[in-house]
C-alpha cells in the first residue's frame, strides 16, 4: 500500500472540513428558512386578525347606525330638519308679477302648486314623475297618458314661444300638473356664464310662463343638474340666488337614462325608472319630454302601471311640500330652532 504524503493528508482534511461546513450550512438553512417563514406567517396572521376585529367592530357600528336611523327618534329628527328648512325657505302663497290675477289665474296657480292632488299623500313612498326640455311634439301624448291613468306629473319647461308650445303649457296647468322652470334658452354657455346671466335667463322664463299660464312658477331644475361640470360660475352662488328668491330646485335620484344620444329600448327605460324605486321613500324620476324621446313616451304607461302596482306608493306632482332631492346643497342660515 503506497504511503500517503503529508500534503495529501492535509488536502483530505481540508475537503472533509469543507464538507462538514457545507453540511452544517445546509442543515442550518433547512432549519432557519421554516423558522423565518413561521415568524412571517405568524405576524401576517396577527395583522389579519386585527383587521378582522376592526372590520367586525365597524360592522357592528354600521348595524347600530342603521338601527338608529330606523328609529322613531331619527325619523322625528329628519322631519324636524325638513320643517326648519321649510320655515327658513319662507314657503307661502303664490307670488305674482304686477297686478292681480283673475279667477282663471288663481285657479291655475292652485293647480300648478299642487292644491288639487290625486292619490293618498300620506303613502309611505312618494313618486314624482318629471319631464325636462319640453314642450315638444310628444307633450300632448304624455298628457293624454297621464290623464288615462289619473296621474299628475311635473314638467320643467324651456322658453319655447310657438303656438303649440304655449298651448301645451296652458294644458299642463289646466290639468293640474306642476309647471317648473328649466331655463329659457337651455344654452349652458349663456346660463352659467355668471349669476347675472343666470338671473336674467330665469327671470325671462318665469315672466314668460306667467304671461302664458297665469302661474309664477317657483320650481326649478338646473340644465345638467346642480352637479353639472360645465358651469363657469360656482353653483353655490346660483343656488343661493334661487334660495334668496324663494325658488326651490329639484334634481333627481332615479334617471330614465333617456338623455343619452343613443336611443334606449322601451324595456331599458322602464327598468331604469322602476328597478330602484323601493330603495327610496321619495323618488324623483328624471325623464325627457323632447321630440326624439319616442321610447320614453312608449315606456310611460308601463312605468305608471308598475308604480301603481307597488304597495303604499303614490304618484304626485312636485309642490312646496315635496322633499327636495338635491345633488348639491348649501347651508341655509337660520334653520336651527
Amino acid at each position: 500500500m503506497p504511503e500517503i504524503s503529508e500534503p495529501q493528508i492535509a488536502g483530505r482534511r481540508t475537503r472533509v472540513r469543507r464538507l462538514k461546513q457545507l453540511i452544517v450550512l445546509l442543515v442550518s438553512t433547512a432549519v432557519l428558512i421554516p423558522t423565518v417563514l413561521c415568524v412571517v406567517l405568524f405576524l401576517k396572521l396577527e395583522t389579519l386578525e386585527k383587521e378582522v376585529r376592526s372590520l367586525t367592530g365597524q360592522l357592528a357600528k354600521s348595524k347600530e347606525l342603521v338601527e338608529a336611523l330606523n328609529s322613531q327618534e331619527a325619523k322625528d329628527s329628519i322631519e324636524k330638519v325638513y320643517r326648519n328648512w321649510k320655515k327658513a325657505k319662507g314657503a307661502g302663497g303664490e307670488k305674482t308679477t304686477a297686478g292681480q290675477e283673475g279667477e282663471n289665474g288663481r285657479a291655475s296657480s292652485q293647480a300648478a302648486s299642487g292644491s288639487v292632488l290625486i292619490g293618498d299623500t300620506k303613502a309611505e313612498r312618494k313618486i314624482y314623475l318629471t319631464f325636462d326640455d319640453g314642450p315638444s311634439a310628444h307633450t300632448n301624448d304624455i298628457l293624454d297618458i297621464l290623464a288615462d291613468y289619473n296621474v299628475k306629473a311635473t314638467f320643467f319647461v324651456v322658453g319655447k314661444e310657438d303656438k303649440a308650445s304655449r298651448e301645451a303649457m296652458q294644458r299642463i296647468v289646466e290639468e293640474g300638473h306642476t309647471l317648473g322652470m328649466h331655463s329659457y334658452s337651455h344654452k349652458y354657455s349663456q346660463i352659467y356664464e355668471s349669476v347675472d346671466a343666470f338671473s336674467q335667463d330665469l327671470t325671462q322664463l318665469q315672466e314668460y310662463l306667467y304671461e302664458v299660464t297665469g302661474v309664477k312658477s317657483r320650481y326649478y331644475r338646473f340644465p345638467g343638474g346642480s352637479s353639472n361640470t360645465v358651469s363657469s360660475v360656482d353653483m353655490q352662488d346660483v343656488i343661493r340666488y334661487l334660495y334668496d328668491n324663494d325658488i326651490t330646485y329639484y334634481d333627481w335620484n332615479i334617471s330614465s337614462g333617456d338623455a343619452s344620444s343613443a336611443p334606449l329600448s322601451v324595456d331599458t327605460v322602464v327598468s331604469n325608472c322602476t328597478d330602484n324605486l323601493s330603495k327610496h321613500t321619495t323618488c324623483i324620476v328624471l325623464m325627457h319630454d323632447a321630440a326624439g324621446k319616442t321610447t320614453t313616451l312608449k315606456a310611460l304607461p308601463k312605468i305608471i302601471e308598475k308604480i301603481q302596482g307597488m304597495e303604499d306608493t303614490v304618484i304626485l306632482p312636485i309642490t312646496e311640500d315635496t322633499m327636495p332631492i338635491q345633488h348639491i346643497t348649501i347651508n341655509y342660515e337660520g334653520t336651527e330652532e
